[in-house]
């Protein structure tokens, strides 16, 4: 179904285990008033050729492309995704060496039918917000940052033993539980797989 708006746009703050790179997430923060956000992804891809024809297809994640349209970004958000500092006069300072920690981004969308689609993305690392400014003319235009962030798998494997890179639920779907998405900003949503079932 169609999606006809974007709100709700958090980040969760990432530490990660010292020998096995494994992620534990913060509580998740508001980011900003989110305006867009835009996920293009990048598949790997391999085919091997037998009997004069494609014998088997592989297609998997490399990695993606966030750009989030926001309406601004503090100097504490700024700080956190990009790794600019703040000096004693309180200006925000971005360096050259600068670069931020990963973090996870969940959002949601609201459907036509009046539904949500509830959304994280476990691993992102943003680069330096772009800023549009323009001169004030005979009528108002609003000029609002932009974020880029490599969109990545996390380290850390679900139940399944694989690396997810993003979480996706409709609240409508008949087998989701209410539970799952009235609490799907109290901290990142963490996959369940039943272990005890026989294949």
């Amino acid at each position: 179904m169609a999606t006809i708006g974007l709100d709700k746009l958090y980040y969760a703050p990432i530490t990660e285990a010292p020998t096995t790179g494994y992620e534990t997430y913060g509580a998740p923060v508001m980011l900003a008033k989110a305006i867009s956000a835009e996920l293009s992804i990048e598949l790997a891809e391999a085919t091997l050729w037998a009997d004069d024809g494609a014998a088997e297809i592989i297609k998997e994640f490399k990695n993606g492309k966030l750009t989030l349209g926001v309406d601004d970004i503090g100097k504490t958000v700024a700080a956190k995704l990009t790794g600019a500092t703040t000096d004693e006069n309180g200006v925000l300072i971005s360096a050259s060496e600068d670069g931020g920690e990963p973090v996870a981004i969940g959002f949601r969308a609201k459907k036509a039918n009046g539904k949500y689609r509830y959304f994280w993305l476990y691993r992102v690392k943003f680069g330096i917000p772009s800023t549009n400014l323009a001169t004030k003319g005979d009528s108002i235009t609003f000029s609002t940052p932009s974020i880029e962030g490599t969109v990545s798998r996390r380290n850390k494997p679900d139940g399944n033993g694989r690396h997810p890179w993003k979480a996706e639920v409709n609240e409508d779907d008949v087998d989701v539980l209410p539970v799952v998405t009235s609490d799907w900003y109290t901290e990142v949503y963490e996959p369940e797989f039943d272990t005890d079932l026989e294949v």
